[in-house]
C-alpha cells in the first residue's frame, strides 16, 4: 500500500504510522536507517510542556514564526507546535531514552530562538535516540525494509505516482517497485556545499532532484541554515545544545561578540563578519566544568578531542559556520502531499512551510514526528497497485572520459559556500551560476572508471554528483529570483526584507 523512499527518523516514522493505520509498508533506503542524518540532531526536540512559567504553545507558535521571518504558513505552524507534546510523550512511550529532572519529568533546555527551555533531550545524542528507538519500533512491528537501494525515479502516469525504481547497489540491478502511495522521506541537499557542511556525504538531495525530474513542484530552494557551530577543521557539527548550556563565543581577543542564543542565521553572521574581519572564533565551555560536560555534553567533548586534539573542559573549540539545514524543498500541502497525486514528501526533503526562512532549533525533529502521523490519515485505501514497465538504463557503457566529477564536485562545494554562503550578492551568484551551468555541460564527458557491478561506489557516487549538480542551479537561480534579505538568505545587495511575501517555486528547472 505504502512505499517510503528514506529510512532516517521522517521515513521510520511514516512506516510506523501507516503500519499502525492498517497498511502494508515497504521501506527502501540507500545506506541503513541506523546511518541517516537524524543521529546529527543533537539538541533537542521542541515540545512546550508548561514546566516553565510562560512557555505554551502559544510561545512556541510565536517563536517559530517569528525565526521563519513572515514565511512559514500559519496554519501548518500552529498545527506543528499544538501537537508537540503529543509527539514526545509518544516518543517517550515506545522508549526514547530522553534526559530526566530530578523529578522525573523529561529534561528540557533552551535552545537559539526559543523564549524557553523547550527542548526535550537525550544529553547530546537525541536524534540517534530517537532514530535508534524508531528503527527498534519498525523491526517489532516487521515492517521490512530494504537497505542499499540508490533511487533512479519515480514512475508517474497522468500525474499520479505508481511507483519507483531503484539500483541495488549490492549488485547494480534495477529493480521496480509498485505501490499504491510513496512518501519521499530522504533528506535535504545541504551535500551540495561538499566540505562546508555539518551534513554526511550521503546527503545529496536525491529524493528531491528526482520528485523534480517527474514533476513536482519544488519551492524556497535559496533558503539554506549554516549552523553556527561546526569545528574549524572538520565541518563537524558542535551541538547548539552548547550554547543552550552557557557556552560563550569568543574571538580571538577573548571577546563576546554576539548574544549566543539569537537565531542561527543571525549568529552565523556575525561569526562569519568577524572571520572576514581576520578574527578566528572559538566556543567556550571550559566555565560548565568537566561533570557537567560529561554529563550533558558527552558527544561534544568526543568529537572535539576526535577532530581537533582538544579538551574542551581545558580547551577553546575553534569553529565555523557551515551548512546545515535545507529549509526549501518538494512542496507540499498542510497533508504533505505534492502536486502529483498520491506522492507525499515529510521531513527535510519537504517544504511543509513551518521553517520559512530560517529554522528554530529544535523544530526539525518535532516537524518529522507530527507530519508523520499526519500522512497516515490522508493515505489513499483499497487502491490496487498497479504494474510498471521496467525502464532501460545503461550505466556501464563504454565512453572517453575527459572530464572528473570528483574534482567538479570539490569545486562546487568551495563555490558554494563563498558565492552561495552566509552572505550573497548578484554578482557572485551569477557567477555560480556560470559555473553550474559550465560543469552541467561538461556532463556528457564524465562518468565512471570502475565498472564493476559489485558495490561500485564510483557509480552511486556519479549518480549523487547528477543529482546534486541539478539541485545547485535550482538554488541559485532562487537565490538570484530573491531579491531581499530574509533569514537564512542574506543580500548584501539587499539588505532589507521586501515589503511582499513571496515564495520561490521552481517546476521543470524554471523560476515561476
Amino acid at each position: 500500500d505504502v512505499l517510503i523512499i528514506g529510512a532516517g527518523g521522517a521515513g521510520l516514522a511514516s512506516a510506523i504510522f501507516a503500519c499502525e493505520n492498517g497498511f502494508k509498508v515497504r521501506v527502501i533506503t540507500k545506506e541503513y536507517p541506523t546511518r541517516s542524518q537524524t543521529s546529527m540532531a543533537q539538541g533537542g526536540i521542541n515540545a512546550p510542556f508548561g514546566n516553565i512559567e510562560h512557555d505554551d504553545v502559544e510561545a512556541h507558535i510565536k517563536n517559530t514564526l517569528k525565526s521563519a521571518n513572515k514565511m512559514a504558513d500559519d496554519e501548518c505552524v500552529s498545527y506543528m507546535c499544538e501537537h508537540a507534546k503529543e509527539a514526545v510523550e509518544w516518543l517517550d512511550s515506545i522508549g526514547v531514552c530522553f534526559s530526566r529532572t530530578l523529578d522525573g519529568k523529561i529534561a528540557q533546555r533552551t535552545l537559539g530562538g526559543a523564549s524557553a527551555p523547550r527542548a526535550c533531550y537525550a544529553q547530546d545524542y537525541t536524534g540517534l535516540k530517537i532514530l535508534h528507538t524508531l528503527y527498534d519500533r519498525c523491526n517489532a512491528l516487521g515492517i521490512e525494509i530494504l537497505n542499499e537501494r540508490f533511487l533512479l525515479d519515480l514512475i508517474v502516469t497522468d500525474n499520479t505516482v505508481k511507483g519507483a525504481s531503484f539500483l541495488n547497489i549490492r549488485n547494480s540491478k534495477v529493480e521496480n517497485y509498485s505501490a499504491s502511495n510513496v512518501i519521499l522521506a530522504t533528506g535535504g541537499y545541504s551535500g551540495i556545499y561538499h566540505n562546508f557542511t555539518t551534513n554526511s556525504n550521503a546527503t545529496t538531495g536525491d529524493g528531491i532532484a528526482i520528485a523534480m525530474r517527474a514533476g513536482a513542484i519544488v519551492s524556497d530552494m535559496e533558503f539554506v541554515q549554516f549552523h553556527p557551530t561546526a569545528l574549524k577543521n572538520s565541518s563537524i557539527l558542535i551541538s547548539e545544545s552548547a550554547r543552550g548550556a552557557g557556552g560563550y563565543l569568543l574571538n580571538s581577543k577573548g571577546e563576546r561578540f554576539v548574544d549566543e542564543l539569537l537565531p542561527r542565521d543571525k549568529v552565523a553572521r556575525a561569526i562569519d563578519s568577524e572571520i572576514k574581519a581576520g578574527e578566528d572564533i572559538f566556543l567556550d565551555i571550559r566555565h560548565l566544568g568537566e561533570s557537567f560536560i560529561d554529563e550533558e555534553l558527552p558527544q561534544e567533548r568526543k568529537l572535539a578531542k576526535l577532530y581537533e586534539n582538544i579538551d574542551p573542559v581545558y580547551d577553546l573549540i575553534p569553529i565555523k559556520p557551515v551548512a546545515h539545514y535545507t529549509m526549501g524543498g518538494i512542496d507540499v500541502d498542510k497533508n504533505s502531499q505534492t502536486n502529483i497525486k498520491n506522492l507525499f514528501a515529510v521531513g527535510e526533503c519537504a517544504n511543509q512551510k513551518v521553517h520559512g526562512a530560517n529554522r528554530l532549533g529544535g523544530n526539525s525533529l518535532l516537524e518529522l514526528i507530527v507530519f508523520a502521523k499526519n500522512i497516515s490519515n490522508n493515505l489513499s485505501k483499497n487502491l490496487k497497485p498497479q504494474e510498471i514497465k521496467p525502464q532501460e538504463y545503461n550505466f556501464f557503457k563504454i565512453q572517453k572520459i575527459t572530464k572528473d566529477f570528483y574534482h567538479a564536485k570539490a569545486n562546487i562545494g568551495s563555490l558554494f559556500y563563498q558565492n552561495v554562503g552566509i552572505v550573497r550578492d548578484a554578482k557572485h551568484l551569477q557567477i555560480a551560476l556560470e559555473e553550474i551551468e559550465k560543469f552541467m555541460g561538461q556532463v556528457p564527458n564524465m562518468g565512471i572508471t570502475d565498472l564493476s557491478q559489485i558495490y561500485n561506489k564510483n557509480l552511486i557516487e556519479f549518480l549523487e554528483f547528477k543529482n546534486s549538480l541539478e539541485l545547485s542551479r535550482v538554488v541559485v537561480l532562487s537565490a538570484i529570483k530573491r531579491e531581499e534579505s530574509r533569514g537564512g538568505h542574506y543580500r548584501s545587495d539587499f539588505q532589507e526584507e521586501s515589503q511582499e511575501i513571496k515564495h520561490t517555486f521552481v517546476k521543470d528547472g524554471v523560476v515561476l
